[in-house]
C-alpha cells in the first residue's frame, strides 16, 4: 500500500497562506489611512482634517478589497490535484 502524503490533507496550500497575507496588509493600509486626524488642543476642532475624502472614502474602500481579497484567499481551491 502507497504511504499517504499528509500535505494532500491540509485544507490551506502555501498560495492560500500568501494571498491570505496580502490581504492582511491590505487592510493594514486602509486602517492606516483611516487613522490619525487628532487634535491636542480640546478646544480646536480642524473639520478638513478629520472630514477628508481619504479618510471618508479612500480609506474604507482599500479596506473593503483587503477583506474581500482574504475571503478570495480562503475561499480559493488547488484544482492541480
Amino acid at each position: 500500500m502507497a504511504k499517504k502524503d499528509h500535505f494532500e490533507d491540509m485544507a490551506f496550500t502555501a498560495i492560500n497562506y500568501k494571498l491570505m497575507l496580502i490581504g492582511l496588509a491590505i487592510v493594514v493600509v486602509g486602517y492606516v489611512l483611516m487613522s490619525g486626524g487628532g487634535s491636542g488642543d480640546p478646544n480646536v476642532f480642524d473639520e478638513s482634517e478629520i472630514f477628508s475624502p481619504r479618510r471618508i472614502t479612500a480609506a474604507p474602500i482599500i479596506t473593503l478589497i483587503g477583506y474581500l481579497f482574504v475571503v478570495y484567499a480562503i475561499m480559493k481551491r488547488d484544482y492541480s490535484k
